[in-house]
């Protein structure tokens, strides 16, 4: 059975559950749009977790961001498909939906308000558009990515003998 994740904004306002096959926060993602929006550490760890399981209440104070990307890989500027939730109360990042992979969504961890199991190791992706200032805690085992990894998060919690069922 998956593990059914709950969680919320600060101020109370949003809270969500989820179910999620992948509950592990291994991915640390150093984007723009990761960090900025809310990574306070430099880096964003998002989950994976079952879309057809949200589960929300509050939704009026659902705000929706969807970034405008121009990086190295694009030669102009690109609106993101991706959906990013927000408590427009009080700003909390909540998860990722992106209509490309209509049966996932992706829970911030930070977002998160259910005890998570600990990582055995880390991947640190999107090296590439780290802040200058951020030096990441790369520890013996974990994996760096310059961009992104090949392994879905799926197959690295299958691989490892962390799936849940």
């Amino acid at each position: 059975m998956p593990l059914r994740l709950h969680g919320s904004c600060r101020c109370g306002a949003v809270g969500f559950s989820v179910d999620s096959h992948t509950p592990v926060p291994y991915q640390y993602c150093y984007c723009s749009i990761c960090r900025k929006q809310q990574g306070g550490g430099g880096f964003a760890i998002n989950l994976g977790a079952d879309a057809r399981t949200l589960s929300v209440t509050g939704e009026a104070h659902l705000g929706l961001y969807r970034a405008e990307i121009q990086d190295d890989e694009r030669p102009g500027c690109e609106r993101s498909s991706g959906e990013r939730r927000f408590c427009t109360r009080c700003g909390s990042a909540l998860w990722l939906f992106d209509p490309r992979w209509p049966d996932l969504v992706h829970p911030f961890a930070s977002a998160i308000d259910s005890d998570l199991p600990r990582a055995p190791q880390r991947v640190h992706l999107m090296l590439k558009y780290k802040a200058d200032w951020v030096e990441p805690d790369i520890r013996p085992g974990d994996d760096v990515f310059e961009l992104y990894p090949q392994e879905s998060i799926a197959d690295w919690h299958r691989r490892r003998g962390l799936w849940v069922d």
